[in-house]
């Protein structure tokens, strides 16, 4: 495939994920900041002009700006994540008439997709201290042992000197 081609098919395939993303944004149970990854990285391939203009577009830009450094997600997200997926799991189950293979199915990916919002980062690792290993603690605490006076050791006895000829 030509590499114009290849790049109008990136940049057309960034625009449809960016559109879905703006309609996410009003409409709940739409996903935005997936589309606009997405969108992003479709752009990378295909302008730079548009990946530069999303990355640092004043609405989006900070979430893919964030993912795209520290893969994290903002803890608002996440929570609204949990909730949409709840609202479709209640919908689903009682409201529905839809295949319980299917329901299966669906709450199997929700649970998925709850399990790998949850493990990743709320905020940078830079703001989060890090947790003390206990290598290091065990490290801190024989300084401190060595620093201390312990007990006593008997005195040493003086070094024995030969016999002079």
């Amino acid at each position: 495939m030509k590499d114009k081609t290849k790049r109008l098919l990136y940049l057309g395939f960034g625009w449809l994920m960016f559109a879905l993303g703006f309609i996410g944004a009003f409409l709940p149970g739409l996903p935005t900041t997936v589309f606009m990854i997405i969108a992003l990285w479709s752009f990378s391939k295909g302008s730079e002009s548009m990946h530069h203009w999303l990355y640092h577009h004043p609405r989006f830009g900070p979430a893919l700006r964030d993912w795209d450094q520290y893969r994290m997600i903002p803890i608002k997200a996440k929570i609204t994540a949990y909730v949409m997926m709840s609202i479709s799991a209640i919908y689903m189950t009682f409201f529905a008439d839809i295949n319980p293979i299917l329901l299966i199915c669906a709450f199997g990916m929700m649970l998925w997709g709850a399990i790998y919002i949850m493990i990743k980062p709320s905020r940078p690792a830079d703001e989060i201290k890090p947790a003390q290993k206990k290598s290091d603690i065990k490290d801190e605490k024989s300084e401190a042992d060595l620093n201390q006076p312990g007990p006593e050791a008997p005195p040493e006895e003086p070094p024995t000197l030969p016999p002079a000829p």
